[in-house]
Protein backbone atom coordinates (compact mmCIF):
# COMPACT_ATOMS: atom_id res chain seq x y z
CA UNK A 1 0.00 0.00 0.00
CA UNK A 2 1.12 3.37 -1.31
CA UNK A 3 -0.47 5.83 0.92
CA UNK A 4 -3.06 6.71 4.27
CA UNK A 5 -6.01 6.49 1.95
CA UNK A 6 -4.50 3.04 1.00
CA UNK A 7 -4.93 2.56 4.30
CA UNK A 8 -8.02 3.95 5.07
CA UNK A 9 -9.52 1.98 2.60
CA UNK A 10 -8.19 -1.03 3.68
CA UNK A 11 -9.48 -0.78 7.10
CA UNK A 12 -12.65 0.19 5.78
CA UNK A 13 -12.77 -2.87 3.83
CA UNK A 14 -11.25 -4.95 6.72
CA UNK A 15 -14.24 -3.65 9.14
CA UNK A 16 -16.79 -4.53 6.48
CA UNK A 17 -15.60 -8.02 5.67
CA UNK A 18 -15.58 -8.81 9.63
CA UNK A 19 -18.98 -7.35 10.30
CA UNK A 20 -20.58 -9.22 7.91
CA UNK A 21 -18.95 -12.81 9.34
CA UNK A 22 -15.85 -13.07 7.32
CA UNK A 23 -12.39 -13.93 8.88
CA UNK A 24 -9.59 -11.12 7.87
CA UNK A 25 -6.03 -11.32 9.41
CA UNK A 26 -3.21 -9.67 8.84
CA UNK A 27 0.19 -11.43 8.90
CA UNK A 28 3.22 -12.45 6.21
CA UNK A 29 1.47 -14.08 3.02
CA UNK A 30 4.60 -16.04 1.29
CA UNK A 31 4.49 -18.18 -1.91
CA UNK A 32 2.86 -17.80 -5.32
CA UNK A 33 -0.41 -15.65 -4.32
CA UNK A 34 -3.09 -14.84 -6.84
CA UNK A 35 -2.83 -11.21 -5.40
CA UNK A 36 0.04 -9.52 -3.81
CA UNK A 37 -0.36 -9.99 -0.36
CA UNK A 38 -3.23 -11.74 -0.16
CA UNK A 39 -4.30 -15.07 0.46
CA UNK A 40 -6.99 -17.08 1.63
CA UNK A 41 -5.82 -20.16 4.05
CA UNK A 42 -9.29 -22.68 5.30
CA UNK A 43 -11.16 -19.84 4.74
CA UNK A 44 -9.54 -17.29 6.08
CA UNK A 45 -8.51 -14.03 4.24
CA UNK A 46 -4.93 -13.12 5.31
CA UNK A 47 -3.32 -10.01 4.17
CA UNK A 48 -0.27 -9.00 4.15
CA UNK A 49 -0.14 -4.94 4.70
CA UNK A 50 3.63 -4.62 3.55
CA UNK A 51 2.97 -6.46 0.23
CA UNK A 52 -0.97 -5.27 -0.88
CA UNK A 53 -1.24 -3.41 -3.89
CA UNK A 54 -4.71 -2.76 -3.88
CA UNK A 55 -7.00 -2.68 -1.41
CA UNK A 56 -10.23 -3.72 -3.54
CA UNK A 57 -8.84 -7.23 -4.28
CA UNK A 58 -9.70 -8.29 -0.85
CA UNK A 59 -13.11 -7.32 -1.95
CA UNK A 60 -13.08 -9.57 -4.77
CA UNK A 61 -11.46 -12.24 -2.81
CA UNK A 62 -14.12 -11.93 0.04
CA UNK A 63 -16.53 -12.32 -2.70
CA UNK A 64 -15.38 -16.04 -3.92
CA UNK A 65 -15.61 -16.86 -0.26
CA UNK A 66 -19.19 -15.16 0.08
CA UNK A 67 -20.72 -17.11 -2.50
CA UNK A 68 -19.89 -20.33 -1.17
CA UNK A 69 -21.70 -22.62 1.56
CA UNK A 70 -20.21 -21.95 5.16
CA UNK A 71 -18.92 -25.56 4.84
CA UNK A 72 -17.05 -24.60 1.38
CA UNK A 73 -15.91 -21.87 2.43
CA UNK A 74 -13.96 -23.12 5.83
CA UNK A 75 -11.92 -25.36 3.20
CA UNK A 76 -11.15 -22.96 0.54
CA UNK A 77 -7.31 -22.40 -0.02
CA UNK A 78 -5.38 -20.11 -2.09
CA UNK A 79 -7.27 -20.44 -5.78
CA UNK A 80 -10.55 -19.12 -5.97
CA UNK A 81 -10.81 -18.66 -8.87
CA UNK A 82 -11.16 -21.46 -11.05
CA UNK A 83 -14.90 -21.84 -11.27
CA UNK A 84 -16.13 -19.31 -14.42
CA UNK A 85 -19.87 -19.17 -12.71
CA UNK A 86 -18.33 -18.42 -8.81
CA UNK A 87 -16.05 -15.84 -10.44
CA UNK A 88 -18.77 -13.82 -12.28
CA UNK A 89 -20.98 -13.73 -8.66
CA UNK A 90 -17.55 -12.77 -7.01
CA UNK A 91 -17.23 -9.44 -9.52
CA UNK A 92 -20.79 -9.01 -8.90
CA UNK A 93 -20.48 -9.21 -5.60
CA UNK A 94 -17.67 -7.04 -5.02
CA UNK A 95 -19.74 -4.27 -7.48
CA UNK A 96 -21.57 -4.19 -4.71
CA UNK A 97 -20.03 -4.49 -1.40
CA UNK A 98 -17.76 -1.34 -3.22
CA UNK A 99 -21.19 0.83 -3.23
CA UNK A 100 -22.10 -0.46 0.16
CA UNK A 101 -18.96 0.64 1.62
CA UNK A 102 -19.54 4.01 -0.18
CA UNK A 103 -16.03 4.02 -2.22
CA UNK A 104 -15.41 3.76 -5.99
CA UNK A 105 -15.58 1.28 -7.83
CA UNK A 106 -12.49 2.03 -9.04
CA UNK A 107 -11.02 0.96 -5.92
CA UNK A 108 -12.28 -3.33 -6.55
CA UNK A 109 -11.71 -2.53 -10.76
CA UNK A 110 -8.59 -1.24 -10.97
CA UNK A 111 -6.38 -0.57 -14.29
CA UNK A 112 -3.93 -3.96 -12.82
CA UNK A 113 -7.30 -5.97 -12.41
CA UNK A 114 -9.00 -8.29 -14.69
CA UNK A 115 -6.35 -9.06 -16.98
CA UNK A 116 -7.05 -5.29 -18.43
CA UNK A 117 -10.89 -5.66 -18.50
CA UNK A 118 -11.62 -3.07 -15.57
CA UNK A 119 -13.24 -0.07 -17.81
CA UNK A 120 -15.26 -2.56 -19.72
CA UNK A 121 -16.43 -3.82 -15.87
CA UNK A 122 -16.97 -0.17 -14.76
CA UNK A 123 -18.76 0.91 -18.00
CA UNK A 124 -21.39 -2.08 -17.96
CA UNK A 125 -21.70 -1.40 -14.32
CA UNK A 126 -22.60 2.30 -14.83
CA UNK A 127 -24.63 1.70 -17.58
CA UNK A 128 -26.78 -0.83 -15.06
CA UNK A 129 -25.61 -4.14 -17.08
CA UNK A 130 -25.15 -6.12 -13.98
CA UNK A 131 -22.92 -9.32 -13.87
CA UNK A 132 -24.43 -12.36 -12.43
CA UNK A 133 -27.18 -10.59 -10.73
CA UNK A 134 -29.46 -13.82 -11.56
CA UNK A 135 -26.46 -15.92 -9.79
CA UNK A 136 -26.26 -14.30 -6.97
CA UNK A 137 -30.52 -14.44 -6.55
CA UNK A 138 -30.32 -17.60 -7.04
CA UNK A 139 -28.31 -18.41 -3.62
CA UNK A 140 -30.55 -15.99 -2.12
CA UNK A 141 -28.15 -13.12 -1.55
CA UNK A 142 -29.93 -10.66 -3.75
CA UNK A 143 -33.23 -9.59 -6.22
CA UNK A 144 -33.40 -8.68 -9.64
CA UNK A 145 -35.44 -5.95 -10.44
CA UNK A 146 -38.50 -7.78 -11.66
CA UNK A 147 -38.46 -9.84 -7.87
CA UNK A 148 -37.85 -6.87 -5.98
CA UNK A 149 -40.11 -4.67 -7.33
CA UNK A 150 -43.16 -8.06 -6.57
CA UNK A 151 -42.20 -7.65 -2.97
CA UNK A 152 -40.90 -4.46 -2.17
CA UNK A 153 -37.62 -4.87 -1.49
CA UNK A 154 -34.56 -3.17 -3.11
CA UNK A 155 -32.90 -4.69 -6.62
CA UNK A 156 -29.41 -5.37 -7.01
CA UNK A 157 -26.90 -3.89 -6.00
CA UNK A 158 -28.49 -3.50 -2.87
CA UNK A 159 -27.46 -6.97 -1.08
CA UNK A 160 -30.24 -9.20 0.78
CA UNK A 161 -27.47 -11.10 2.69
CA UNK A 162 -23.98 -10.76 2.02
CA UNK A 163 -23.09 -14.03 3.00
CA UNK A 164 -24.83 -17.45 0.78
CA UNK A 165 -27.15 -19.13 2.95
CA UNK A 166 -25.89 -22.52 4.35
Amino acid sequence: MNSASDHEVTGKIISFLRAIGLAVQAGTVAGKTIFPGIKVDQGVLCYDPAQLQHPGDLLHEAGHLAVKTAADRKLAGVDLGSDPAEEMMAIGWSYAAVLELQLPPEVVFHPAGYRGGSQSLLDNFAEGRYLAVPMLQWLGLTYDEKQAREIGAAPYPKMRTWLRPS
